[in-house]
């Protein structure tokens, strides 16, 4: 359904979200296996701090679509083309009914979603037969799940985005990935007040997620103990999904 990507040598990588958490291991990862990196966050500091030899850095935001489209270009005057973009910017806030906050709910689906789509449309007319774009989303995207009022929601637009862009980029050779995890330890899970099970380091992750790419398969998702029990789930009817995941979840 993909491209598949075993050699990563003097391949043209821009991430989009590389400062901290998977998209900092990701950074490192890909560095290591010879790719050319292009590294994307809001600070030039952060970027900075990785230390990442010869990778070119692109300050810009996410909820910006000037900022993108500079960076877009930019790159193009450094590279003359990309290979492969990948989008990791993203936000969590844990919410329920009790705490809705609408501003914050906008905040997060604006980076998490909205922004992906931005990226999009700076590099749409970029990608090219055997590379392409991919997207990190979550398993929370799969169905709904407690305290995830606005984060579950952006996860699962990101998704099915991604779908539609496979349906129409995938006849003309260019690759469209959705990148799923299950729980990862970075700054923004440690806001969460639960035991979260499969937990991974963002370097146990970053492995995963570009061992992924060896694969023609659309999705990539991680751990699998524990990412094909939320897929079962998924798929059980609704007055089963419920109390189980009620039950499951403790919510």
């Amino acid at each position: 359904m993909n491209p598949r990507i075993t050699d990563w040598r003097g391949r043209r990588v821009w991430l989009v979200g590389a400062s901290s958490g998977i998209g900092a291991a990701l950074a490192k990862e890909l560095a290591g296996r010879g790719a050319w990196l292009a590294l994307s966050a809001r600070r030039h500091d952060k970027l900075q701090a990785l230390a990442i030899a010869d990778a070119v850095l692109l300050p810009c935001d996410a909820t910006d679509g000037a900022s993108l489209a500079a960076a877009r270009d930019a790159l193009m005057a450094a590279w003359g083309g990309v290979d492969l973009v990948i989008y990791l910017a993203g936000d969590y806030v844990p919410m329920g009914v009790d705490d809705f906050d609408l501003a914050v709910a906008e905040r997060v689906v604006d980076v998490n979603f909205t922004g992906a789509m931005r990226l999009v449309a700076a590099v749409l007319h970029d990608l090219r037969p055997g590379g392409g774009i991919a997207f990190v989303a979550s398993v929370a995207g799969y169905r709904g799940l407690p305290r995830a009022l606005c984060y579950g929601p952006g996860k699962a637009a990101l998704i099915h985005f991604a779908e539609i862009l496979h349906l129409d980029l995938a006849p003309r050779g260019i690759g469209v990935w959705a990148i799923n995890p299950g729980f990862v330890a970075t700054p923004l899970t440690a806001r969460n007040d639960f035991a979260m099970p499969a937990l991974l380091s963002p370097e146990q992750a970053a492995t995963a997620a570009v061992d992924g790419f060896k694969s023609a398969n659309f999705e990539i998702h991680f751990p699998k103990r524990f990412t094909r029990l939320m897929k079962f789930f998924a798929h059980l009817p609704y007055r089963l999904y419920f109390p189980l995941i009620r039950r499951f979840t403790g919510g």
